[in-house]
């Protein structure tokens, strides 16, 4: 995807609180990341960075402090609902989605919504739950109502979590674990991100490349992209 420019392309007409999500305000503080022009910015620093300026800003909620995780941001259900109306998201009826806690309103939502998710099993690594109960948007509930699958059949889109991204579609990730570096099925992939977590362009190499980022305002995607085939 290097190279693509991305814009906002879509925006639900349903209202989103504006009270701590204002970026702008945020950015015209003293609170500073790294510029795209820095040198020898690592992966590891920038999310260290990321993590830092949500702790000071209160931006998000548990896991708290979020340095080791993906943040759980504030508006996290309000960038799950811009994902799942999205023209080109909502036809998916089958999902991959991470087991973070930032991606648990989209859980629910995408349960209740009728979808199937297949989140990564727990306990043994390659495997699934699959699930279509709601209550099993919660992890500690994966066992009771999801059934254990080697395979994520019929899965149309993947939705991971990240610590950073930018408007050309990079994603970095927590630098561990499952979907650290995507997923790499030939499946189209997605995050959500507050839009603190954004930049013009990434000052370090990204773990992967996603299709669309949804923040609790907006839904960014790529100016130009080839025609299907």
């Amino acid at each position: 995807m290097s190279g693509i420019e991305f814009r906002p392309v879509f925006s639900p007409t349903h209202s989103v609180r504006k009270n701590s999500l204002d970026a702008q305000s945020i950015f015209r503080s003293r609170i500073t990341l790294p510029s795209v022009n820095s040198e020898k910015v690592t992966p590891g620093a920038h999310r260290t960075a990321i993590w830092d300026l949500l702790t000071r800003t209160r931006l998000c909620s548990f896991p708290f402090p979020p340095h080791g995780h993906c943040p759980n941001f504030t508006g996290a259900r309000d960038a799950a609902r811009q994902l799942l109306t999205h023209p080109e998201f909502a036809p998916n009826r089958a999902l991959i989605v991470g087991p973070e806690r930032a991606l648990l309103p989209l859980r629910k939502l995408a349960l209740e919504s009728g979808l199937t998710l297949y989140v990564p099993h727990q306990k043994k690594e390659g495997w699934y739950w699959k699930l279509t109960d709601p209550a099993g948007a919660r992890l500690s509930l994966m066992p009771t109502v999801g059934e254990p699958k080697l395979k994520p059949d019929g899965a149309q889109a993947v939705v991971l979590a990240c610590v950073a991204a930018d408007r050309q579609g990079h994603r970095l990730g927590k630098g561990f674990g499952w979907g650290a570096r995507g997923l790499n099925l030939g499946l189209p992939e997605y995050t959500l991100a507050h839009p603190i977590m954004l930049q013009e362009q990434l000052p370090c190499p990204a773990d992967s490349a996603v299709n669309l980022i949804a923040t609790p305002h907006e839904v960014i995607g790529p100016a130009h992209r080839p025609p299907p085939e």
